[in-house]
């Protein structure tokens, strides 16, 4: 084997390495929700509790996602990256040996720091193992093509693991993989140049305290509505730490988040984009999930399988997206793909309790499930687009927080609205209009995410993968 078949093996072991690492995130942020009603039941939740299964995840998650971004410039990414997939991993075993609500609740937060940790870290090893141009576009598109087909998956895995086994092996399959993962990570992934400088304590103390207090409130809100004084407080309170935080970054003499990243037209439209993205599509997940199981009378094992059409397509589309990629611009792939989306979402937000699966259901996810594999990869090109090695981790870290403050804003807003229109009714009839009316706004943040695409191909003469340091 001659050196270019040498380096070629080792960049396909370190992608495969780092996509496997991001899919068991991204797979544990899906895979409890067919599982939910499951757990409940063993394990003696409330309501309240229950949500929390799912919110402390992100919470923690989001919160400390640019200080796990810093660290890794500052302390080396192969470091953060095992030390991320290490404390993963073993809350992972903690989640599945969980014997109370507390204990899984707790299990699940420190999943989430194990995330924070391991997620910029993964994103940020590319650009040091896959040089700026075809390689790393290709390397980047399959990193977010694994966002959108982890999610699905991890629904069709849930429902199968509730219903056949227990929701319980889901979290203890991590186990294996994760020190599987954290041998070969040793083995081919290389350790980044560490950068001299500090922590800038006072940015991660507001960023994660901003963050952290926002999704709170909003996921908080989805449970109690607006009426509720310490959620209206936590949600402002989060709103004025962020911006006194963007205001310490603009003169921080080392930013956790510099505020150049900004600057660049492609990664601006790139983190809003996302973010709308990921507040549609999250709400589409949770009462889609809903609906099958309240109004069609699915059960959990059907409920993920009726994921399937939208599964299958969104790998197919993403695995022939990054194919596409020198024969058409990475920005119109993007745009396409979020056409179909808003297009199967607004066919999906018209269901009532007379829908049939296929037609109202499984036909409006295949259009969802295609434009996710077509827009995930160079939506996650474009947020990297044009980085320095230096700043590769501050921009994951953003994408990151750009996906789960996406996910628990659009999602709380969406189960306020369905709440709302539910009106304290209960039956297939009140979930079908809690759904519909929930997915109507999912629609609408769709759209959005559609627009802000659609002005950066009008306004990019280049695609989106410029030349590493261009502004």
């Amino acid at each position: 084997m001659n050196a270019e078949e040498n380096r070629s093996a080792h960049q396909a072991a370190v992608l495969g390495i780092i996509l496997t690492s991001y899919l068991l995130i991204i797979l544990d942020v899906s895979i409890v929700i067919t599982g939910l009603p499951r757990i409940q039941q063993e394990l003696a939740f409330s309501h309240a509790q229950l949500a929390w299964v799912q919110s402390i995840y992100t919470l923690v998650f989001g919160g400390f996602l640019l200080l796990g971004a810093r660290a890794g410039d500052i302390l080396g990414r192969r470091r953060m990256f095992q030390t991320g997939l290490a404390v993963f991993t073993l809350a992972s075993l903690g989640v599945g040996m969980a014997t109370s609500a507390g204990w899984l609740v707790a299990a699940r937060g420190i999943q989430g720091l194990g995330a924070a940790i391991l997620a910029p870290s993964s994103l940020a090893l590319l650009a040091i193992h896959f040089p700026e141009g075809p390689q790393r576009r290709r390397a980047t598109s399959l990193y977010g093509a694994v966002a959108g087909i982890g999610a699905s998956v991890g629904l069709v895995m849930g429902g199968l693991l509730a219903d056949l086994w227990s929701w319980r092996v889901g979290f203890f399959v991590n186990v294996p993989v994760g020190i599987a993962l954290a041998l070969a990570g040793a083995r081919y992934i290389e350790e980044s140049e560490r950068r001299v400088g500090h922590f800038d304590l006072l940015g991660a103390l507001l960023s994660t305290a901003g963050f952290g207090a926002l999704i709170w409130g909003i996921v908080n809100v989805g449970d109690v509505g607006w009426q509720d004084t310490p959620s209206r407080i936590a949600i402002g309170a989060g709103i004025t730490a962020i911006l006194v935080f963007v205001l310490h970054e603009a003169r921080a003499s080392q930013p956790i988040m510099p505020l150049h990243l900004f600057r660049h037209r492609a990664r601006l439209a790139a983190y809003l984009a996302r973010f709308l993205l990921l507040g549609g599509m999250v709400t589409f997940f949770f009462y889609s999930t809903q609906f099958m199981q309240g109004v069609l009378g699915f059960s959990a094992l059907q409920a993920g399988l009726g994921f399937l059409p939208m599964t299958l397509v969104n790998f197919a589309a993403a695995l022939h997206g990054p194919r596409l990629l020198p024969r058409s611009s990475p920005t119109a792939q993007m745009v396409a793909g979020l056409v179909l989306i808003v297009a199967g979402m607004a066919w999906l937000a018209q269901v009532d309790a007379s829908a049939t699966y296929l037609m109202d259901v499984g036909l409006p996810m295949v259009l969802i499930g295609a434009g996710q594999g077509l827009c995930f990869g160079p939506l996650t090109a474009a947020g990297v687009a044009g980085t320095t090695p230096q700043d590769a981790g501050a921009a994951s870290g953003v994408i990151n927080v750009a996906h789960q403050l996406g996910s628990s804003t659009g999602l709380g807003a969406m189960a306020a609205l369905a709440t709302a229109a539910q009106a304290g009714d209960s039956g297939p009839d009140a979930v079908a209009r809690g759904v519909s009316t929930a997915l109507q706004g999912a629609t609408v943040l769709l759209a959005m995410a559609a627009t802000v695409a659609l002005l950066l191909l009008a306004s990019t003469r280049a695609p989106v993968h410029v030349a590493s340091g261009a502004e």
